[in-house]
């Protein structure tokens, strides 16, 4: 059995918004999928890419993913890695799949001197927090992750200054 994680191709994004819509799904969030082939074709292969996403395959067969982009530190001084998704299907979990894309995250924030690897988990989901606490990570209980969309970004964005 043979494990290899590499960027997504352009070509593959039919099957990056795969990956999106059954991560939305195993979080009952699928209502709020907006993204088409297209605008995951632009984000990861435009003229200036701000996203990319790494696929994890077993024998060949792509099976997860994880996408993501930079953010910044202005305590440290240096970039880091967002992960936005990291998802594994079903079948194939139990592997280490998981573990091997968070690896080749953290060997990137190590490659480039970032300073941090950060992601959001589901309150809900206790197997999740038990895996990423098992691998170092540290639960952000005194940070509250804060949102802006839709009539709310509208009306925001039309507010005096």
């Amino acid at each position: 059995m043979s494990l290899n994680i590499r960027r997504a191709r352009p070509g593959e994004t039919g099957l990056v918004l795969a990956f999106i819509c059954e991560l939305a799904e195993y979080e009952k969030l699928s209502h709020e999928v907006e993204a088409t082939e297209a605008m995951i074709a632009e984000a990861l292969f435009g003229n200036d890419p701000r996203l990319f996403c790494a696929i994890a395959e077993w024998n060949g067969e792509p099976v997860g993913f994880a996408v993501w982009f930079l953010n910044f530190s202005t305590f440290s001084g240096r970039h880091g890695i967002y992960l936005e998704d990291l998802y594994v299907r079903p079948s194939h979990r139990g592997r280490g799949l998981g573990k091997a894309l968070l690896v080749h995250l953290a060997r990137e924030c190590v490659d480039h001197g970032w300073s941090r690897l950060q992601w959001a988990v589901l309150d809900w989901n206790a197997q999740s927090i038990a895996f990423y606490k098992s691998l170092g990570a540290v639960m952000m209980d005194d940070w509250t992750l804060c949102r802006v969309t839709g009539p709310a970004l509208t009306r925001l964005a039309g507010s005096a200054t």
